[in-house]
């Protein structure tokens, strides 16, 4: 079968190792569509990732659209109203959220909080038997990821994950290079993300907020693409918290980690994130060849290569295929994909949590289930 058409197959159902085969609805070729309506959105929290990537995508998208607004800050209701003529009955504070049940404009509530609300708004978006989207990390704790998962499947409503690079084409040939062993077995996966964090009084430099540092910013990244490149589950880790060197800013949180984990089949990975070194990197060896991203996990465009040549693949817009992707699949299936799912999501917090233990012990510390 030509190269060509091995990959395209393979897009349509990528496995992920973890125990069911996963379709990413953005690469599937069209078939009839079964959708009776746009599905309507409300994001709940107006901060720079929903007034710059949620929001454009949502003006961009095929088969959802922003239908309402959920924000603690009078101005910016106000702006968002007059901006994406939204009704003033869509609009709600943080305080009056839980009468979104009553509004049948809005299907899928888009949680985009500092980590340490995700939960509380988790809860009560089911509660309000709303469909819930979710950035990640999904919580701050395995515990509180736990109450989510539960919480929806008892209120009968989807949960889904924000893993938009699960659409994105170069993450895609990664997966598809890693898991279908194009270049043979992966042995060594080595993957990084940190930058220089600006405003010492923001967020995410709070741990009460974040729930840790640059591991629960932009280290989630690296666990899901040593997950997805190898398309198995770590046995265990160890780490090492970095040297503060900026007392100001890191108070509570890390300001670097590093980590190291075993895969099955004896597959080594190497991890690193931090709030004070600019870097963007995933490279895999495989007995056969390698293949990496720079960047690899931003907003974009990514750009790739491997031991064959470039990779040239289409640059899109990363939240705007996921959200035609995850809706697509709702529309068609009732269902979220199972790759952006809570359980997915639950997974990743007890790989961040056991690499927080590690460090904090300096013990071998098991990630088997």
């Amino acid at each position: 079968m030509p190269a060509n058409h091995t990959r395209r197959a393979f897009l349509q159902t990528i496995s992920l190792g973890l125990g069911t085969t996963l379709a990413f609805p953005s690469i599937i070729h069209a078939k009839p569509s079964f959708q009776k309506k746009k599905l309507g959105i409300a994001l709940v929290g107006l901060g720079s990732y929903a007034k710059n990537q949620l929001a454009v995508a949502l003006a961009q998208t095929d088969n959802c659209y922003l239908a309402g607004i959920v924000t603690g800050t009078p101005a910016k209701a106000e702006e968002w109203k007059r901006k994406y003529n939204i009704p003033e009955k869509n609009i709600y504070n943080y305080q009056s959220f839980d009468q979104i049940a009553d509004n049948k404009d809005i299907d899928i509530v888009y949680i985009v909080l500092p980590n340490s609300m995700h939960h509380e708004f988790v809860l009560r978006a089911a509660k309000a038997g709303k469909h819930v989207m979710c950035e990640k990390p999904m919580s701050v704790s395995v515990k509180e990821a736990e109450e989510m998962v539960a919480a929806c499947k008892k209120a009968g409503v989807q949960l889904g994950i924000g893993y938009r690079l699960h659409f994105e084409p170069f993450t895609q040939e990664v997966m598809r290079l890693g898991q279908k062993k194009i270049l043979g077995d992966v042995r060594f996966v080595q993957t990084n993300f940190g930058f220089s964090i600006g405003d010492p009084t923001q967020w995410r430099l709070k741990k009460e907020l974040a729930g840790g540092g640059p591991l629960m910013d932009v280290g989630i990244y690296c666990v899901q693409a040593s997950r997805y490149a190898t398309g198995k589950e770590p046995l265990w880790v160890t780490a090492q918290l970095g040297p503060i060197t900026d007392k100001q800013r890191f108070t509570t949180v890390e300001e670097s980690i590093s980590w190291q984990m075993e895969f099955p089949d004896g597959i080594m990975v190497n991890g690193f994130s931090s709030y004070k070194s600019n870097i963007e990197q995933l490279y895999v060896s495989a007995t056969n060849g390698w293949f990496q991203l720079g960047p690899a996990y931003g907003y974009g465009p990514l750009k790739g290569r491997t031991s064959q040549g470039e990779l040239n693949l289409p640059v899109v817009h990363h939240q705007t295929v996921m959200l035609n992707g995850i809706c697509k699949e709702f529309l068609e299936n009732n269902k979220f994909p199972a790759h952006t799912s809570g359980e997915e999501g639950l997974r990743d917090m007890k790989i961040l949590m056991g690499i927080y233990e590690a460090a904090r012990t300096g013990k071998k510390i098991s990630l088997a289930s």
